[in-house]
């Protein structure tokens, strides 16, 4: 077993930005994520891809990074290329269970959705982006699922507002739709289920719901994404807390990338604590590789707790 810690980085220009431009307190938060697999024999293993490091923004930052793998072997972080933190752990020798811990003393500064309205038509429905932007946002903007018998187009309609409604509203109400229609369940068993079974089950879990949102609003033309991370539950309401939480993001003209958590109802909210972006589920993984050999039966643990480290005044 070995630790990797991080040094704890010095103040930047955005954080005196982000503090300067109106955000008076900040949440420090500690959060704990680990996961074992315990195998019935021993096996070697092959690279494992971890996304459980956020990264540094206006929005977000990270304080303290322990990551504490076992067995031990070596790490490379890289940066994937929708700019994620991506940590290559390749464990040496045989082991009967592979745990991988992460600890992390974050800052995150509040944004709640302001009600801006930027003079941009282009923010209405139907949405459009700039040729420049388009180039960069295609792959989230083509559906990655299939629709055949058109339940999601058809679910799409029920919801559609008048034709000058601004695509904020449209989106807020959506993720209002989705929290309020559906019922949530939470599911230990891994994988995404199509968005229409989603939308036949009518319930799912979290990663369910933000996987039907991000492939509704493709077909309609906004350019969205799957974002995994955590959520913090300061009044233990929430749906998903406890756990790894999913949601989705879209681009919007003037307004860039927002976070919309149809789960919950709940959008640009300061208690999402975003660690990766990805086109597709599958890809946001928090842990995922291979063993080497026959493990027999594999029993797999996941462990999140996310508590307040303090709540301070900005400077």
């Amino acid at each position: 077993m070995f630790t990797e810690r991080d040094p704890i980085p010095a103040r930047g220009e955005k954080e005196l930005a982000a503090r300067a431009a109106g955000f008076p307190f900040v949440t420090r938060l500690t959060i704990v994520h680990e996961t074992r697999y315990d195998y019935e024999r021993a096996v070697g293993f092959g690279p494992q891809r971890l996304l459980l490091r956020p990264r540094d923004s206006h929005a977000l930052r990270v304080v303290e990074a322990n990551l504490t793998l076992s067995p031990p072997g070596q790490t490379r972080w890289v940066y994937d290329a929708i700019g994620n933190c991506l940590c290559w752990f390749a464990p040496r020798g045989e082991a009967r269970q592979l745990s991988v811990t992460s600890r992390l003393v974050i800052e995150r500064y509040p944004a709640p959705l302001a009600p801006f309205r930027p003079d941009d038509p282009h923010t209405s429905t139907p949405i459009v982006y700039s040729g420049a932007d388009r180039t960069v946002l295609n792959p989230f903007i083509e559906p990655a699922t299939e629709d055949e018998a058109g339940v999601m187009v058809a679910w799409l309609h029920a919801h559609m507002g008048s034709p000058d409604e601004s695509a904020v509203d449209f989106l807020l109400r959506l993720t209002r739709a989705i929290h309020a229609d559906f019922a949530y369940q939470a599911r230990e068993a891994q994988g995404v289920q199509a968005p229409h079974d989603t939308l036949r089950l009518q319930s799912g879990s979290c990663r369910d719901f933000a996987w039907l949102m991000v492939e509704a609003l493709r077909r309609l033309g906004y350019a969205a994404r799957f974002v995994t991370g955590y959520l913090h539950d300061p009044n233990q309401t929430a749906r998903g807390a406890g756990a790894t939480h999913a949601w989705c993001e879209v681009f919007l003209p003037d307004l860039g990338w927002m976070e919309f958590d149809p789960t919950n109802g709940i959008a640009e909210s300061a208690d999402l604590i975003p660690v990766a972006a990805s086109r597709t589920p599958a890809e946001a993984a928090p842990v995922s590789g291979s063993v080497i050999g026959d493990p027999g039966r594999c029993q797999m643990t996941v462990h999140v707790e996310v508590t307040p480290a303090g709540v301070q005044a900005a400077a």
